[in-house]
């Protein structure tokens, strides 16, 4: 028959041997959580950058794909331009829906390890270490997810593996078109009484402005991608251009006859300034005419 201990009355040697084997104080469990809890962690944070990686080679912009790949893991759920993006590209719907499912289970491990990690926490026995265990992980996992140089070279890291195993290409279009200065890509739509109605990409001329027209919406949905100089515009056409922002603005607003073609005589020759060796063009001063 078992013997229970009384009040004033110790318990036998062999349970308190037991309890220090286990770790009475939870201490060694709790470090082991706690650890957990950092690995995961560190898992999840190189997993979307894996998957920003892989967006930013089909072509979305690095801010971007990183704004998508953290929306999907962490199930935030945001609407934006870029979802629909996501939507209609078949390799980074793939992408984002795996990111949605290792979310799901990252967050339940993750706090499952939280709270085995602060369980019996506070202050006193020993609560404190774990808490500062805890701190310390986290401001080191801040720090390395923060840093330029951890990104660069692991971005480049990810992206030597995705080319040596994959098929994937690894071009980060933003960078390619330099879209962090004045230039950007465009749309351009045509109307009526524009000075772009009904009149061919020859007689245009929009390359000595500095705008390049990449593709074409027609009115009744179809694309032309690389235009020929002898495509005329039409009202509810879609233009996909790259140049400055500026100039593209100024294009988008410019009527037709002979103001219009005041703006273009006057864009051009602000650009063949710009092109002039040792030339500095300052795009705040290009709608101005300056």
């Amino acid at each position: 028959m078992p013997i229970f201990p009384g009040p004033g009355r110790p318990a036998s040697g062999r349970v308190q041997r037991m309890g220090a084997a286990g770790g009475s104080d939870g201490h060694i469990p709790a470090v082991v959580a706690i650890t957990s809890l950092l690995l995961v962690l560190a898992i999840s944070l190189l997993i979307t950058r894996v998957a920003t990686v892989i967006l930013t080679a089909t072509g979305m912009s690095r801010q971007s794909a990183r704004f998508q790949a953290r929306s999907a893991f962490t199930g935030a759920g945001f609407t934006t331009s870029e979802s629909e993006q996501v939507v209609n590209h078949p390799l980074r719907r793939r992408v984002i829906g795996t990111l949605m499912l290792l979310g799901n289970a990252g967050i339940v491990a993750t706090a499952s390890s939280a709270i085995l990690g602060l369980r019996g926490g506070g202050l006193g026995g020993g609560g404190w270490w774990r808490g500062l265990e805890l701190v310390l992980g986290l401001a080191v996992l801040i720090a390395v997810s923060r840093s330029q140089w951890i990104d660069l070279r692991l971005t480049r890291l990810i992206g030597r593996l995705l080319h040596r195993f994959t098929d994937l290409p690894t071009r980060d279009l933003d960078n390619l078109l330099d879209l962090s200065g004045p230039y950007a890509v465009s749309e351009l739509a045509v109307q009526k009484g524009d000075w772009l109605a009904g009149r061919t990409l020859h007689e245009l001329d929009l390359a000595a402005e500095g705008v390049m027209v990449l593709g074409v919406t027609r009115g009744d949905g179809t694309y032309v991608g690389v235009p020929q100089p002898q495509l005329r515009l039409q009202a509810r056409d879609v233009l996909v251009v790259y140049g400055e922002e500026t100039v593209v603005d100024e294009l988008d607003r410019r009527p037709a006859g002979a103001e219009g073609e005041r703006g273009h005589q006057a864009a051009v020759a602000r650009q063949q300034r710009a092109d002039r060796p040792g030339a500095e063009r300052d795009p705040s001063r290009a709608a101005a005419g300056e």
